[in-house]
């Protein structure tokens, strides 16, 4: 089942890769409606980030702005969980400048070429050589131990089949004291029974969500403490656009008078591993 699900998130976001950012058409979104620049703006992009990033990088596929609550420094090593085309990597790059690093990890063979070809673009841009783009799944990160100052992800943990050990490994890469800056979606209430069996569901983000009090309970599970969840909501409500097909099909399936919003929210996520001699 676990495997199902990961062969269905490749081939899905392969197809997005393949096409220019988009499982619903053309630089839209997958997780939700509207042009990819709407998408960043409406949770939290401004105009100024997206003007630095190469053209491609920015499809259309955050619930948030994790880089905004990371709270980077110069110098630090951050890594973006399910980096995609790039998007969050070449943001945070430039806030911790020459001397820190910006790494990516993502499963989709086509999203890594992708990266790396932005990576070119960004580089020429911005003078910066501090990006890099591996090969990996979330669950088994090709990252050492304790290599890593802040971990970040955007609208990506959801979509896996074995959300705990996604927590294990970030607090496995983490250095101690090291933080965690994620944006996700999260359940307000469990989803109906047609809607998270549901494809075009899963790959949108919606149908691998859990519930906002299983992401505090697997984070501390995992180890990390000082764990902050913060929900958004109206973002569904922000994301609706009727002409996005993807987002048609999952209000189709909802019960009568229930909205997307109503159950589902874009969920900030705050935490840090325990400071050396085990503080919390």
């Amino acid at each position: 089942m676990k495997k199902d699900i990961r062969e269905t998130v490749r081939k899905g976001y392969a197809e997005i890769a393949k096409h220019g950012g988009s499982c619903c058409g053309p630089a839209r979104s997958c997780c939700g409606g509207g042009s990819a620049a709407g998408v960043a703006k409406a949770v939290g992009y401004s105009d100024a980030e997206l003007a630095t990033l190469p053209d491609g990088a920015n499809m259309g596929l955050s619930c948030g702005n994790p880089g905004a609550i990371a709270a980077l420094k110069p110098g630090e090593v951050v890594l973006d969980l399910g980096s995609g085309g790039g998007f969050d990597v070449f943001l945070v790059a430039q806030k911790v400048g020459p001397k820190g690093r910006a790494i990516g990890v993502d499963m989709t063979p086509e999203m890594l070429s992708k990266a790396r070809r932005n990576a070119e673009d960004f580089r020429k841009q911005t003078k910066l050589n501090n990006v890099e783009f591996r090969l990996g799944e979330i669950e088994h990160l090709p990252v050492a131990d304790a290599s890593v100052d802040v971990v970040i992800s955007n609208c990506v943990i959801n979509l896996s089949p074995d959300k705990p050990q996604v927590w294990r490994e970030i607090a496995r890469v983490l250095k101690p004291g090291g933080r965690v800056a994620v944006s996700d979606l999260a359940l307000l209430r469990t989803l109906p029974k047609k809607l998270s069996a549901s494809i075009e569901a899963l790959v949108g983000c919606v149908a691998g969500a859990v519930l906002v009090d299983e992401t505090r309970a697997m984070a501390k599970a995992a180890g990390l403490c000082a764990i902050e969840l913060t929900p958004k909501p109206g973002y569904m409500d922000a994301m609706e656009d009727a002409k996005d097909p993807l987002y048609r099909k999952m209000v189709r399936l909802m019960p009568r008078g229930t909205k997307l919003d109503d159950l589902i929210t874009s969920l900030s996520v705050t935490a840090r591993t325990p400071a050396r001699g085990g503080r919390r």
